[in-house]
């Protein structure tokens, strides 16, 4: 079966699953941190799992217990999650993975655009956190919460009919005037029509 195929036939029980790196100001000097995020491939929402300095097996095998809880977790209607070959998903993780019922697909080494969804998020907050210097692991975590707010309220997706991915009862019609919306002191803008 086709990569896109397999995609299209498990849509909407289908997410994938990645870190990234942010460089953070502290009183020690500059320390990398990891995000982890979900991504859910049909509705592009974006879960983000935890941020820390040094995640390992034990904080991974945490997070999964957290994110397949069926009364409020993230992935508790997930079939399949994508994971790269991280080291930091180990059997114990993936094997926690299949307890839950989510089978694990590991993507072949070198192959980025099998998980094409989560590597354009990653894209997208790299780019707005390139612009900010996270004073500390509570400036970043609000920094990257700001950014979650406006990838699902404020950006309409492509891959979406150009449609938001959670719309703001805001009115955005004809004849108001037009207002701006600033999140981290106007790294992130987002403009829209105020009600006539």
């Amino acid at each position: 079966m086709r990569w896109s195929d397999f995609l299209k036939a498990h849509l909407g029980h289908i997410f994938a699953a990645d870190f990234f790196t942010v460089e953070v100001l502290t009183a020690f000097g500059l320390v990398r941190y990891h995000v982890l995020f979900f991504i859910d491939i049909a509705t592009r929402r974006v879960h983000i799992g935890g941020v820390i300095h040094g995640p390992d097996g034990f904080w991974m095998k945490q997070q999964v217990l957290d994110l397949t809880n069926p009364v409020d977790g993230f992935l508790w209607d997930a079939k399949y999650l994508i994971l790269d070959r991280d080291p930091i998903c180990s059997k114990d993780v993936k094997g926690r993975l299949e307890d839950e019922g989510v089978k694990v697909v590991t993507l072949p080494a070198k192959s980025p655009n099998l998980n094409a969804y989560a590597e354009r998020f990653v894209l997208s907050i790299k780019s707005g956190l390139s612009k900010i210097i996270p004073l500390g692991e509570r400036h970043l975590r609000h920094c990257v919460q700001e950014f979650s707010r406006q990838y699902h309220q404020e950006r309409p997706r492509q891959g979406l009919g150009n449609r938001l991915i959670e719309p703001a009862a805001a009115a955005n019609g004809d004849g108001g005037r037009v207002g701006c919306r600033e999140r981290l002191s106007g790294v992130l803008r987002f403009y829209h029509r105020h009600a006539a």
